[in-house]
């Protein structure tokens, strides 16, 4: 399932990469928030059944699992491509046992600080405090109440972290995704913190510990991964700025929020 919103400049890839996989016995659904471009006309070309949803991510993707009919769903946003043996290995690992599977992310993009954001994520993989579970067995997902709908920021953590609360098993695989970060700016890196920092405070309320390991400046995977930051330093350097600057971003969003509009829906 593939929430999207004037997807036309990346959906034709993510789909081309879902025709490519090695497991071809897939439904593909892109929920879409009413686009205005050729997003629903691409979908329609690769033959996804296209659902109409008004809403946040989550929302999104919650509609996008009552209308599947597969035992298995993976929920990818639309600047996302799939290397070819990402859905055979997820369901490799389901029959081994476990009960959702968590992909590794890499990240591609043109200009300074899609290189920055692509050292970034290399640091993160095999860090279960920053990556989530995207493939899971229909009823694994069901039976912790989908997404979170009042959760615009960390929604893939919360469910990941409902899951593994749940006592269910969390695999992991070896093949990525690729996630296209297009060519970002930096003006609008911060202002998707800004937005990110209005919302925090539910998923903080959620999961106060988790919280405070993950929304930190410095997170232990760039100490574990210093070597690779050493190698390029100046784009390690652009990560720091960067990082600094999002985490002020979403401070000064978090500031603006008032507390009357922060109660977040328990699980």
């Amino acid at each position: 399932m593939i929430p999207t919103f004037n997807s036309e400049s990346f959906l034709g890839k993510c789909l081309l990469s879902i025709r490519r996989q090695t497991f071809t016995n897939t439904d593909v659904i892109v929920v879409d928030n009413y686009s205005r471009d050729r997003t629903r006309k691409i979908a329609e070309q690769f033959a996804a059944r296209v659902v109409l949803s008004k809403g946040v991510m989550s929302k999104a993707r919650n509609e996008g699992a009552r209308f599947a009919k597969a035992d298995f769903i993976l929920s990818i946003d639309s600047d996302m491509e799939l290397t070819k043996n990402v859905v055979d290995e997820c369901v490799a690992k389901v029959t081994e046992g476990f009960d959702a599977i968590i992909i590794p992310e890499i990240s591609t993009g043109e200009g300074f600080w899609a290189r920055c954001k692509a050292l970034e994520k290399k640091c993160y993989i095999g860090d279960d405090t920053i990556e989530a579970t995207r493939f899971f067995k229909k009823d694994v997902l069901e039976s912790i109440g989908g997404y979170d709908p009042q959760l615009v920021f960390g929604e893939d953590w919360d469910v990941n972290q409902r899951i593994s609360k749940a006592g269910y098993r969390v695999g992991r695989i070896n093949s990525f995704i690729k996630h296209n970060e297009g060519k970002p700016s930096l003006k609008k890196i911060i202002l998707k913190k800004l937005f990110y920092g209005k919302t925090l405070e539910n998923y903080r309320r959620k999961h106060p510990k988790e919280a405070k390991r993950q929304l930190v400046l410095i997170r232990p995977a760039f100490i574990r991964n210093w070597r690779d930051l050493v190698k390029d330093p100046i784009h390690s350097l652009g990560i720091l700025f960067m990082k600094t600057c999002e985490f002020m971003a979403g401070f000064l969003g978090f500031l603006a929020t008032p507390k009357r509009r922060t109660s977040a829906q328990r699980s």
